[in-house]
């Protein structure tokens, strides 16, 4: 005989209707669950506020800190942008920690957030890797300093003053005040960057070409007397000249001098034309350079007459309509100026 099983019937689902319901006429014992669950959600949504406020607090105490210690760090010459990026820096790092705490405390899974934002950030590397690549130029610029924003540079061949510098273009204005914009990764990635602002001094180096007859001392002493009359150059280290070239038609003397970089092409151009007034006054002279001239003989049209006279001479006299066996002149022959004929 066979036992029939017996099958159990599965429990009817409640709709929001019949929650609704047993909440209303359940009586207290029904209510303090949802309380409880209402009372800490609130509680964690009241936490998760108070830690944004302290996420908020710490971020801009981090970031005045790190501007402050990376001041300290660079004390002689500190660097606004400098600072600026890493006081940025660090308070995006705050926020960003702070952030995923208050979503964990609320009740945010933070494991597939997480997840969506590395791949987000995978795929904008991807797209922006040129302009990611500018970034981390203009990060190692920062960090590294080789030029700062007022220094005279030259970057790729390009010689101006550092105007701009962020995250991803170097701003130059050059001689002509034009406005140069070089991406940090070509700029960071130059073979030679070229920094004429960083040293306290920049040598003044130029040449003189005076007569041999001159006086090579005197104009030696006159150089360093004109260099060190002129107040922007320094005494430490002093000018320095001498003779450092004897050409074809002139003796070369060179004037060493140091000055601040600032003002440096206008101290150049006045020195020179101060040296030349001292020179002139002093009956010192400047070489001119030598030409040699060729002289050849004046040219004479040829004398195409006597030309057809002398061929008419050449040619054969007129026979008896034969014709006489002739040979061609020999090389002794054009040189006496006669030809033969054979018998």
């Amino acid at each position: 005989m066979i036992t029939p099983i017996a099958v159990p019937h599965a429990a009817p689902q409640q709709t929001f209707g019949d929650l609704i319901h047993a909440l209303v006429v359940g009586g207290p014992q029904t209510w303090w669950p949802l309380l409880g669950s209402l009372a800490q959600g609130a509680l964690n949504l009241v936490i998760g506020a108070g830690m944004l406020l302290v996420t908020l607090w710490a971020a801009d105490w981090a970031s005045g800190l790190a501007k402050n210690a990376t001041g300290r760090f660079h004390a002689q010459r500190p660097d606004a942008v400098l600072q600026g990026f890493v006081g940025s820096l660090v308070r995006y790092i705050v926020v960003i920690i702070g952030l995923i705490a208050v979503l964990q405390q609320i009740g945010v899974q933070t494991t597939s957030v997480l997840a969506v934002l590395g791949a987000a950030s995978l795929a904008i590397g991807l797209a922006l890797q040129g302009g990611l690549s500018n970034v981390a130029a203009g990060v190692m610029i920062l960090l590294l300093r080789p030029y700062r924003i007022g220094d005279r540079v030259q970057i790729g061949g390009v010689v101006g003053k550092v105007r701009g510098l962020d995250l991803f273009v170097t701003r130059l204005h050059d001689l002509e005040n034009s406005v140069v914009f070089i991406p940090n990764s070509k700029a960071f990635g130059a073979d030679i960057i070229v920094n004429y602002s960083m040293p306290q001094s920049r040598s003044i180096g130029m040449d003189f070409g005076i007569d041999y007859a001159d006086d090579v001392d005197l104009a030696l002493e006159l150089l360093i007397e004109t260099a060190k009359a002129d107040p922007r150059i320094v005494a430490d280290p002093p000018p320095w000249a001498k003779l450092t070239k004897l050409g074809d038609s002139s003796v070369t003397v060179t004037l060493r001098a140091w000055t601040s970089p600032e003002g440096y092409i206008d101290t150049r151009f006045d020195l020179m034309k101060a040296v030349k007034a001292v020179f002139e006054r002093e009956g010192l002279t400047f070489a001119y350079p030598q030409q040699v001239a060729i002289e050849s003989r004046p040219w004479t049209p040829p004398d195409l007459e006597r030309q057809r006279h002398a061929r008419a001479k050449r040619a054969p006299p007129a026979g008896d309509g034969k014709q006489r066996p002739t040979r061609r002149p020999s090389r002794a022959d054009n040189e006496l100026g006669s030809t033969s004929e054979a018998d």
